[in-house]
């Protein structure tokens, strides 16, 4: 696996794929206002991968699934449910979703993946504290492609 960590928008990266730190899919949508990387896939990408995304039902904490990439220039978008129905992330759900979006992307044929930093934000984690935890997970992993952290800068 070849790691990077930039500073930068998660939308901007040049990559097959994106991750999108969602929640578990339980709320249409329609109803959450949009903000943080989802705030921004729909003003920038559209709502056709969150139309696609409400179809495919409740998510498990941790858990990924693939939509396509609307508007955007990606192969797709991938989802994990970080975050809980109390808007938290745990240090389970940000290893969980982490490892679960990479096996997507195996699964997938995809080569090249960036993340934001799942559960920081909206879930409330530290930036720094989820860069380690992300780190550590993907340490563990195998993926013969680029692996992207981005940590949100304007």
């Amino acid at each position: 696996m070849n790691l990077e960590i930039v500073d930068g928008d998660l939308l901007d990266q040049d990559v097959d794929v994106i991750v999108n730190a969602w929640n578990r899919n339980i709320i249409p949508w329609w109803l959450l206002l949009p903000q943080g990387v989802s705030g921004a896939i729909k003003k920038r990408g559209g709502y056709a991968p969150f139309r696609e995304l409400g179809k495919l039902g409740p998510i498990p904490l941790g858990g990924a699934v693939v939509t396509g990439a609307g508007q955007l220039p990606y192969k797709a978008i991938i989802h994990v449910a970080g975050i809980s129905m109390w808007w938290r992330s745990s240090e389970r759900s940000i290893r969980d979703s982490t490892r679960n979006a990479l096996v997507v992307a195996t699964e997938q044929g995809f080569q090249s993946i960036a993340y934001p930093l799942i559960g920081a934000g909206t879930g409330g984690g530290s930036p720094d504290d989820v860069l380690a935890i992300m780190q550590d997970e993907l340490a563990k992993c195998d993926y013969d492609g680029l692996v992207r952290l981005v940590r949100f800068r304007r």
